[in-house]
């Protein structure tokens, strides 16, 4: 179940949107120019190769390509599974917890797992809480920031337009530190989820 949250970027502990519907969440982001979409989830085994799950998506990759203009494609994926796990995961996570922007759109798609993205915009801090089948895109020069939890386990897809890739402008804005975090949001989604 996909999560919407919106903070003013001053009030932290009262947000002033909560929301699991999916046309309310494709609204909001609209509004900012940022990009929200499904994809149906494709079944496949633990130990798939990262380019086997690629390849089950290719048609959807395709698509984003011509629509957007994309040049370059790539798959990345985090699990406990993994020998390098425990030297990956905090350094991976720390990269994207500092509020950055970048030249060019951020489009990722969840294959599998989850992950947060915020986006701070207009005086507002926008918390996406992303699932397997979600497509975000975020603008190019749009702050935002990245959690994928304290455990992160997911598989994603990404886009870019050239081959520099993923290159991050940070703003040295600490207020990352001062929202709530992938795991508090996994916590409210779950508690959502069993109402």
């Amino acid at each position: 179940m996909t999560l919407l949250t919106i903070w003013n970027e001053t009030d932290p502990a009262a947000p002033v949107v909560e929301t699991t519907d999916e046309t309310e969440i494709r609204t909001a982001l609209n509004a900012l120019g940022a990009r929200f979409f499904r994809w149906e989830v494709k079944d496949f085994a633990d130990d798939a190769s990262l380019d086997e799950i690629l390849a089950l998506y290719a048609d959807e990759v395709e698509q984003v390509k011509r629509s957007e203009g994309y040049t370059l494609v790539d798959i990345v994926g985090l699990s406990p599974a993994q020998a390098n796990y425990d030297e990956v995961k905090g350094p991976s996570r720390e990269k994207f917890l500092s509020e950055h922007q970048h030249d060019d759109d951020e489009d990722r798609f969840f294959a599998k797992g989850a992950g947060v993205f915020y986006l701070h915009v207009n005086g507002k801090v926008h918390a996406l809480y992303c699932e397997a089948g979600d497509l975000v895109s975020v603008p190019a020069n749009t702050t935002h920031w990245f959690d994928m939890g304290t455990a992160p386990e997911f598989t994603s897809i990404r886009f870019f337009h050239d081959e520099d890739g993923w290159v991050g402008h940070f703003t040295g804005n600490p207020i990352a530190e001062t929202f709530a975090t992938f795991d508090q949001l996994h916590a409210r989604r779950a508690e959502l989820a069993a109402v």
